[in-house]
């Protein structure tokens, strides 16, 4: 059979089963015409050898109508609009948050009450933890879930769920909300069905009954969490063994059968049409297994994020993946495409301000943002500080040998001082996953406490209001995380609760700082010193249309110190400025003169004689709009 006979063949499949499911709406048959083939293809690549492929792709593409069917007029009305404004995403009054739900305002009605201060405070774009079922007791912040149809009953419902997502798009705010499509939780029905072998679920699991073919694949993969299990398998009750890439309650799902695909297809769109906006696709780089390999970033990963993509065109286009793939610069990019993840973390952006903080010198970032900044057309990075997990120092070893460093021994470096353990330290950070055999690790801690604040270093302010006004000028979406505007501290108490205690990124997932939210009006104090200088950012970049998209162009300086990029707009240049050192660092007018003379600083809303020069204060930034000559 020709490829062009089978695409007929399987078509008509699908249309027959469209028909068989109910009502065919007009519009889903026109995306169907456009994304069929694409579907098609994914799939035939992915499950061409297998007989139920056909099978499996016609109920996908039924349950994708179902879902158009049954999606919300609003919901459909803000598909159109998107559908004729792709690029809302990349606009310079795009700012995000992230929280968890419980830590933040106690449950999803806490949440809507919080509306009016995240509108204030200029939130276009809410990322709410994970706030499934999960298991009682330790579940990996959420992350292991037992079902995607149920909220966790102490934050809430499925409906109020809904509500909120309601109340935040009348806001103005995209609900964003984690996919963990690479694992579940032991306690989901399908690892419940898998376990007991019911023949629906017995293959949505690798399960193996002796350690032949773990062995033959641990010899090619990383220990991923080394303090919870060694390998990726763990051991049932029964003495099999399960794939277990992350925590020994997360059980990896098996995509090389298509019905895994198409049953999570359902999910997804469930969520769709819950209000959800976008969904952090979690873990994408582990989807895919294959022997021999180090099952990480395979070539069918992405083409199940491909499939994925198609399927969300047909049923809910107005919907956005963001990829999670805390991996090597190359990867981290490789994800990113308007057919597959619109929009990423920032890892190495995020890492790297770290390690300029530390060492005072920019290079390393200034390096990144001049070579693995670009994005295609229609994608945009989302740059962070911080995130809810820990800091991975994922910069590329050849980056940093271009630059005379050891990359083995600088993640050494970083890891001690970042932990306190380095002399002359600013940072109160806590090791993660410290590994003795290989000296890996990974470091969490709040911004405020990893900057300097918690130690009562005099930078300590300065250093946290530079590292966000980096996210806030490079491009695509900067995230806030919420209780960094308020400059709040580790929190130790983690330690004393038998489920947390042996997870330290629960340090920086303290509950919402009552205290420094109630001082952050007041200015003798670091939480209300932290919130005016950042709000004052917020307010800058949502008058700046240069700081809309992605597009950078470098500005090197003679100073190490010195970061610089400049922001291209339709008239006139943003010029950013940076100086990660601790000493004040002078620009010539030489280093100045490839612009007018005349600038503008927005920060401190003065005008600037490029021809005198300019001073950076240890710490210290500008974002000056310029004219080139």
């Amino acid at each position: 059979m020709t490829a062009l006979t089978a695409l007929a063949s399987d078509r008509a499949a699908a249309l027959e089963a469209l028909e068989a499911a109910g009502r065919v709406d007009e519009g889903f048959l026109e995306r169907f015409d456009a994304q069929f083939p694409r579907l098609h293809g994914l799939f035939t690549q992915l499950y061409g050898d297998r007989t139920d492929g056909q099978e499996q792709l016609a109920a996908t593409v039924a349950a994708a109508s179902a879902s158009w069917n049954a999606r919300p007029l609003e919901l459909k009305a803000r598909d159109a609009q998107r559908e004729t404004d792709r690029q809302w995403f990349q606009s310079e009054r795009m700012l995000g948050g992230v929280a968890y739900v419980d830590r933040f305002a106690g449950n999803l009605a806490g949440m809507r009450d919080q509306i009016p201060y995240l509108r204030d405070l200029g939130l276009t774009y809410l990322h709410l933890m994970p706030l499934f079922a999960a298991p009682e007791g330790d579940n990996d912040g959420g992350y292991a879930v037992s079902s995607y149809r149920a909220v966790d009953p102490s934050l809430g419902t499925m409906e109020d769920l809904t509500d909120l997502a309601g109340d935040l798009r009348t806001a103005g705010i995209a609900l964003v909300v984690d996919f963990i499509f690479n694992h579940t939780s032991n306690e989901h029905e399908w690892a419940r069905g898998a376990v007991a072998g019911d023949p629906e679920y017995a293959d949505f699991y690798l399960i193996f009954p002796d350690r032949e073919m773990p062995d033959a694949y641990e010899r090619t993969t990383r220990e991923i969490f080394p303090d919870d299990h060694r390998g990726s398998f763990v051991q049932l009750e029964d003495g099999r063994w399960i794939w277990s890439t992350f925590y020994h309650y997360q059980w990896d799902l098996n995509y090389a059968n298509p019905a895994v695909f198409r049953a999570m297809a359902g999910e997804m769109l469930f969520l769709a049409n819950r209000g959800v906006d976008v969904l952090r696709m979690d873990a994408v780089a582990f989807i895919w297994k294959r022997l021999g390999t180090s099952c990480e970033s395979l070539p069918e990963a992405h083409l199940l994020l491909q499939a994925f993509n198609a399927v969300l065109a047909m049923a809910a286009p107005g919907m956005l993946f963001k990829s999670e793939a805390i991996v090597h610069p190359d990867e981290v990019i490789s994800y990113i495409s308007p057919t597959e993840c619109e929009l990423s973390y920032n890892p190495l952006q995020m890492a790297l301000t770290w390690e300029a903080l530390a060492t005072r010198d920019a290079r390393l970032l200034q390096d990144a943002l001049e070579h693995r900044h670009a994005l295609p057309e229609g994608t945009a990075w989302v740059n962070y500080v911080r995130s809810h997990d820990d800091i991975g120092w994922t910069f590329a070893d050849e980056d940093a040998a271009a630059l005379g460093i050891d990359g083995y021994r600088h993640r050494q470096f970083l890891n001690r001082f970042y932990t306190g353990r380095f002399d002359g330290s600013f940072a109160r950070g806590v090791a993660f996953q410290e590994n003795p055999e290989t000296g890996d690790a990974r470091v969490t801690g709040t911004t405020a406490s990893l900057a300097g604040i918690e130690a009562g270093d005099p930078g300590g302010e300065d250093r946290v209001v530079l590292a966000y006004a980096l996210a806030l000028s490079t491009g695509g979406i900067p995230l806030l995380y919420l209780g960094d505007e308020v400059a709040q501290l580790n929190d130790y108490s983690y330690a004393d609760d038998p489920v947390r205690r042996g997870d330290s990124r629960w340090v920086h997932r303290g509950n919402r700082p009552r205290d420094r939210y109630a001082e952050r009006e007041d200015p003798s104090t670091s939480a209300g010193r932290v919130f005016r200088r950042l709000t004052k950012l917020i307010s800058v970049r949502q008058s700046a249309p240069e700081l809309a998209g992605n597009a950078l162009v470098g500005f090197r300086t003679p100073h190490p110190s010195i970061l610089g990029y400049q922001r291209p707009g339709a008239e006139t240049r943003l010029l950013v400025l940076a100086n990660v050192g601790d000493a004040e660092v002078r620009l010539d007018p030489l280093t100045l003169s490839g612009f007018e003379r005349s600038a503008f600083d927005l920060v401190h809303d003065a005008e600037r004689d490029l021809d005198e020069g300019l001073d950076l204060p240890p710490h210290g930034f500008m974002w000056l709009r310029v004219r080139p000559l």
